[in-house]
């Protein structure tokens, strides 16, 4: 995957978009193609922002949740070590990529926007790592052991996937900047750390404070 169509992609929305390899602070292990913040020379126009608002480039930026998850699953690599896992809203790939390094038997991306898997393909390929690509989890392949899914809650009528990835795998690994209470208490909080999405959106601060939570067979 070249990054002329990563480029191509990211102007869809946002006429002087480009992607440049960076590595985000809080996963520095892993190199991603990003956003360029270089190429806003002033601020966007009227059409542009509406165009960023309406369709955003979600790829395009590593959130903070991804982040963390994706540094915990490389510093805890026995949570997906020889398993086939499912990495949910996969966005840039960094959580799918670190569970390929930390020794999973095989990581499938899974994301509905076709130019997240392009850009999942292309750090794939950065990192020195094979991974499956998925873009709809209906369709997902049988046999998962571990689902992966970072900042896939903002949204309320996303809670219920909370027991969704519970019945479709015995290891779900989850992190979330935006909910402060799950409400499941098979979700077990492991830590909480702080990152910023990268490029630096400068969020609020509340959104920069990751919850990791594990929900297990035991």
């Amino acid at each position: 995957m070249s990054t002329n169509r990563l480029d191509q992609n990211l102007r869809s929305t946002l006429s002087q978009g480009r992607v440049a390899v960076s590595r985000p602070a809080g996963c520095p292990q892993i190199a991603l193609h990003l956003f360029d913040p270089s190429v806003l020379e002033g601020p966007l126009s009227h059409d542009e922002a509406q165009s960023v608002v309406a369709e955003p480039a979600y790829w395009s930026f590593c959130w903070a949740s991804g982040q963390v998850l994706a540094s915990w699953i490389l510093a805890n690599p026995r949570w997906v070590m020889n398993k086939r896992v499912l990495d949910f809203g996969s966005g840039s790939g960094v959580v799918a990529v670190a569970a390929a390094l930390a020794g999973a038997r095989e990581v499938i991306a899974c994301d509905i926007d076709p130019a997240a898997l392009d850009a999942v393909s292309a750090n794939a390929a950065l990192n020195g790592v094979s991974l499956t690509l998925c873009d709809d989890w209906d369709v997902r392949p049988a046999g998962i052991d571990v689902v992966t899914a970072a900042d896939v809650l903002y949204d309320p009528e996303n809670r219920p996937l909370l027991k969704v990835f519970r019945e479709s795998a015995s290891r779900v690994l989850l992190a979330d900047s935006r909910v402060r209470e799950l409400g499941d208490p098979v979700y077990d909080l492991q830590t909480v750390i702080e990152a910023r999405t990268w490029p630096d959106l400068h969020e609020f601060e509340e959104f920069n404070r990751v919850r990791i939570y594990v929900a297990a067979d035991m």
